[in-house]
């Protein structure tokens, strides 16, 4: 069920005390052994595929091998991405082990993009101070040079590499550079760590291309482009939607702008990339593990009523949808919503 834009007022009627007082207490309380075991089973998983494709050998089993590993590369990411918020476990070595273990062999600097990504969902749905697929306005739209609208409404779903590098169209600095304005000075040397790392994995990956040519391009390159195109895919959806109102800053608070996102079903890859269609959840309470997601977002349902933004619809027809439909905002308003560009 999707919200109706109607919907009157612009104070919700319920606090982020009843929601979290709707959820379980233990969906909050990460188990350092559960989590571990998707780490682990997401690289069994990648490890093996690589392997089998590398003893095959064969033309017919590339194309299926690169949308799987693909999206086991994503699903691994996923699993950073709880290590990020801190819902991997109570842990902050830890998280920040498995953070890099997961992000840097697929070339994303785990702690540039995790503060990034704190920066998103503290501003969601705040259209002036959002860190990912915020809208533009129609003024903003019409000025955008090419080369901003080609990768951000004819090809997003190839955008991310350039985030990391430029972040977001009106957004200053990089995932990689200590003094963008998204960092704090306290955040130097983690910056730094992990922009080194991530220089170390590209150098590694460009001698193996170098040296192996079209076999690191079957293993490793083809795959990279299937989770760039997930992570992509997966991340506009979440924020992408004809109904999701946005706010400019002096009408927009927390709570409000954390529930401008929507519930996505993606059938069986559901379970591979760790549930995180299950969105709305988890941008309340970004500290709830992955696998206490579905039951959290059943807990607060009552709570949100007609709020609560969910989609069974295909996923490809989402996307189309979301494509030809969403293209900027009015400039003025207390309510913002996507428009069509003519």
């Amino acid at each position: 069920m999707l919200l109706n834009s109607s919907l009157p007022g612009e104070k919700l009627p319920f606090t982020l005390k009843d929601v979290r007082a709707a959820i379980p207490a233990h969906c909050f309380v990460p188990s350092v052994t559960r989590s571990l075991s998707y780490f682990f089973w997401d690289t069994f998983v990648i490890v093996s595929l690589a392997g089998l494709a590398y003893w095959l050998n064969a033309w017919w089993f590339y194309p299926i091998y690169w949308i799987a590993q693909g999206t086991m590369l994503w699903a691994l990411f996923v699993v950073g991405h709880d290590c990020g918020h801190g819902s991997f476990s109570p842990y902050p070595w830890l998280n920040s082990l498995i953070g890099h273990l997961s992000h840097i062999p697929i070339l994303v600097p785990y702690h540039g993009w995790r503060i990034s990504h704190r920066t998103h969902h503290a501003n969601t749905g705040n259209i002036e101070t959002d860190e990912s697929w915020y809208p533009v306005t129609e003024a903003k739209y019409q000025a955008m040079p090419w080369y901003e609208k080609l990768f951000r409404f004819y090809l997003p779903l190839l955008a991310f590499p350039i985030y990391l590098v430029m972040r977001s169209p009106g957004r200053q600095g990089s995932h990689f550079l200590p003094n963008s304005p998204i960092f704090r000075p306290s955040e130097k040397w983690d910056v730094l760590t992990s922009s080194g790392l991530w220089l170390l994995m590209a150098a590694f990956w460009a001698f193996m291309t170098y040296t192996h040519g079209w076999w690191m391009v079957k293993l490793y390159w083809m795959p990279y482009l299937g989770f760039v195109i997930w992570l992509d895919l997966v991340t506009y959806l979440h924020h992408t939607e004809a109904d999701i109102p946005w706010y400019p800053n002096e009408d927009w608070y927390f709570l409000k702008g954390a529930i401008s996102t929507i519930d996505r079903d993606y059938g069986i890859i559901n379970k591979i990339h760790h549930n995180i269609g299950t969105h709305v959840a988890h941008h309340i309470f970004l500290t709830i593990p992955h696998y206490h997601l579905l039951e959290a977002t059943e807990a607060i349902k009552p709570v949100l009523g007609e709020y609560y933004r969910s989609s069974t619809e295909p996923i490809w027809q989402s996307f189309v949808n979301s494509y030809r439909n969403c293209h900027f905002v009015p400039n003025e308003g207390k309510k913002l919503f996507y428009q069509k560009a003519e």
